[in-house]
């Protein structure tokens, strides 16, 4: 244990965000100030559990007491040996992971859980700010190489563990930039890009190269990709995003969140002077209430809009952990993000029926109407429908699954009943030689979840390659995410 009575004496504290009327006039991240001192407090009120459920909560299994513990006597460089030991990437999960490890706290059961996720990424940017984070140079090369398909944290992962090994592996990518949404699709108030440029940086230097702007299945074709590389491993995301076919779908000002952020994390890199789709003086409407349609909602602040509202066809979640979500699964809670502290409005229980034009084909107002659960369904309420003003509209209610195009279709992968890119055990396809990793099988999930499969799955790729036996860690039936 760090500090025997730091969970009786210290309360959590997390960072604090900088000031609204700042932080909306930047693109930097959100997050103030926290200070080692204060950092190592909070990992004092870790209680090192016999059971540290922690683990359980967490995908990785990162190894949380101990780098508590080691913070706590101020070993900060054993602290990010220990945290890189289960994590390639701690800085990506420190700054958008949703920590169902806290959820997972035995401290939380009657108490605030530890916060993990602050001394998480304390830990990374000190062991950056120290240049302890280096290259890690494999002792050989095998000679083999291995094709990985998407740039995201799975396809990431993955790549650094297999270069490590000893493998010669390209990452392609169809964007013009490598990082897949931790590129173009969080936006840099959540995470500043500088964290994955540098951790791109260090993959160069280890062997892994990168090629963007490369369409596999179209640029590529999968017989090549086949030929040319002895494994390939499929990373490409659940990028098929989900619809809204109602009336007034075709109206201008409509459009796809991944259509909205992408050009807006452009603006914020310099790479464009103002996106093609602006919020600026538009009343806003976001449709979807989860993390991308909290994003859509801190951009469309910081563009300017003259108003953002956020629909949800849910009921508004409870404030305290319900009996269905017991501890040390992950809660349904109302949750307040640092873009909501920023203003709009959230509805809840509410269906859009309608997109309402001008006589120009702009979108001007969205039709719904409030919801309640019948038999399943989601049924309209009599009476309630009603219009708001709507000049610019994102949908933000998710992904279905992978893209079903040329690259899965050539490769004569299996899919799921979800829809998804089947695979066994050792994360291998139904087709030798060509495994899958994060969302692309497992379909939408978490960060954290992208980088476990990533590594898991460069282990399946390895012993493939040198004839191995030894294989990951098995796929469970109830192996989803709590989220």
């Amino acid at each position: 244990m760090a500090d025997p009575k730091g969970f009786l004496t210290t309360k959590r504290e997390n960072a604090q965000h900088r000031p609204v009327f700042l932080r909306l006039k930047d693109w930097r991240e959100v997050y103030d100030e926290f200070g080692n001192e204060r950092v190592q407090k909070q990992a004092g009120r870790c209680m090192d559990c016999g059971i540290p459920f922690c683990h359980q909560g967490c995908p990785l299994g990162n190894l949380i007491p101990e780098w508590n513990t080691l913070v706590w006597r101020q070993d900060w460089q054993r602290a990010a040996e220990r945290l890189h030991a289960t994590n390639n990437f701690p800085e990506f999960t420190g700054t958008l992971c949703p920590a169902p490890c806290e959820s997972a706290c035995v401290l939380g059961i009657n108490d605030d859980p530890v916060s993990i996720k602050r001394v998480e990424v304390s830990i990374v940017d000190r062991a950056w700010d120290e240049g302890w984070i280096t290259p890690q140079l494999p002792a050989t090369r095998t000679g083999k190489k291995v094709a990985v398909v998407g740039s995201g944290p799975a396809g990431l992962a993955a790549a650094q563990q297999l270069s490590r090994a000893g493998h010669d592996v390209v990452v392609f990518e169809r964007a013009d930039a490598i990082g897949g949404l931790l590129r173009y699709g969080i936006p840099e108030f959540k995470m500043e890009k500088a964290r994955l440029d540098r951790r791109l940086e260090q993959m160069r230097a280890e062997g892994t190269e990168f090629r963007t702007g490369v369409d596999v299945g179209v640029d590529i074709t999968a017989a090549r990709l086949r030929a040319e590389f002895d494994a390939v491993v499929l990373a490409g995301g659940a990028t098929a995003w989900r619809d809204l076919p109602i009336p007034g779908r075709e109206l201008a000002g409509v459009h796809q969140a991944m259509e909205y952020l992408p050009p807006a994390n452009k603006v914020a890199a310099g790479q464009l002077d103002r996106s093609p789709i602006h919020a600026a003086g538009k009343h806003v409407v976001v449709i979807g209430g989860g993390d991308t349609g909290a994003d859509c909602v801190g951009t469309a602040h910081r563009q300017g809009a003259a108003s953002v509202t956020q629909l949800e066809i849910m009921p508004r979640p409870p404030e305290a952990r319900a009996a269905v979500t017991p501890w040390p699964t992950y809660p349904l809670l109302y949750r307040v993000t640092s873009a909501h502290e920023e203003g709009g409005e959230r509805v809840y229980s509410v269906s859009t029926t309608e997109f309402v034009g001008d006589a120009d084909g702009n979108v001007r107002a969205l039709r719904l109407a409030e919801v309640e659960l019948v038999d399943g369904r989601f049924t309209p309420v009599a009476g309630s429908e009603r219009e708001i003003p709507a000049d610019l509209v994102t949908l933000a209610m998710g992904f279905v699954g992978p893209e079903k195009g040329a690259l899965l279709t050539d490769l004569g992968v299996d899919l799921d009943d979800r829809g998804n890119v089947a695979r066994g055990r050792d994360f291998q396809t139904s087709v030798g030689g060509v495994f899958t990793a994060g969302d692309m099988g497992r379909g939408q999930s978490l960060i954290v979840w992208a980088i476990a499969e990533g590594r898991s799955a460069a282990a399946g790729v390895d012993a493939y390659l040198t004839q191995r036996t030894v294989l990951p860690r098995p796929i469970e039936p109830t192996d989803r995410p709590l989220v």
